[in-house]
């Protein structure tokens, strides 16, 4: 090729990607890029790339229109990448938690929900329905172990739980022996073994009369 033929020389545009969008997440880095690249026309995806924590736009100059189309729409999103809801797989990596977890704290309120996300898997007819959560009240249970006081709190109430089984195992037992001794003292009855048999010594006290 001549040196002078600049059909191949490429159009870079280049974006930060700052901590406080992808609070420390190379997973949530990803999800940002693969948000940034739905909002794109289909054929100008796969020219926006992630690259050692920024974001890299880069096309030949021959697509200079295509170019500046999508340095637009990138450079809108990005005003607001921060405030963009965090997604499960994210938000199990910026807080080290498993699924189980997830859903555990989820249900009983500890992890509050910013909404609900209805996406279609890609290739298929189905969809999928998720939570989604504010980045600043993950950011915030980063910042105060609020993860590691939950497990604690968990490990404490499934201890409270295991003493409360065998507890009420316990008086089930207790409740079981003693109903078979009121049976057995009334069968005793009912057949005369525990009459009076000293009926003389009553009789002395004259408590037959």
């Amino acid at each position: 090729m001549p040196k002078n033929d600049t059909s191949d020389i490429e159009l870079l545009r280049t974006w930060t990607s700052t901590p406080a969008a992808t609070l420390g997440s190379g997973v949530r880095a990803k999800g940002i890029l693969l948000e940034l690249r739905a909002r794109l026309p289909m054929s100008s995806r796969k020219s926006l790339a992630l690259e050692t924590g920024e974001i890299v736009l880069a096309m030949p100059s021959s697509a200079k229109t295509e170019f500046q189309a999508a340095v637009g729409i990138v450079s809108t999103a990005m005003k607001d990448i921060e405030s963009l809801p965090v997604i499960p797989r994210e938000i199990q990596d910026i807080l080290t938690m498993k699924q189980g977890e997830r859903h555990r704290w989820l249900a009983d309120g500890r992890l509050p929900s910013a909404g609900t996300r209805t996406v279609r898997l890609a290739g298929r007819a189905r969809k999928i329905t998720f939570h989604v959560f504010d980045p600043r009240v993950v950011e915030e249970l980063l910042n105060n172990g609020a993860v590691d006081e939950w497990r604690e709190d968990d490990i404490a109430a499934a201890a409270e739980n295991r003493r409360r089984a065998a507890y009420k195992a316990k008086l089930t037992r207790s409740l079981k022996n003693g109903s078979k001794k009121s049976s057995t003292s009334r069968a005793s009855a009912r057949d005369g073994t525990d009459a009076l048999v000293d009926w003389k010594e009553f009789g002395r006290d004259g408590l037959l009369r």
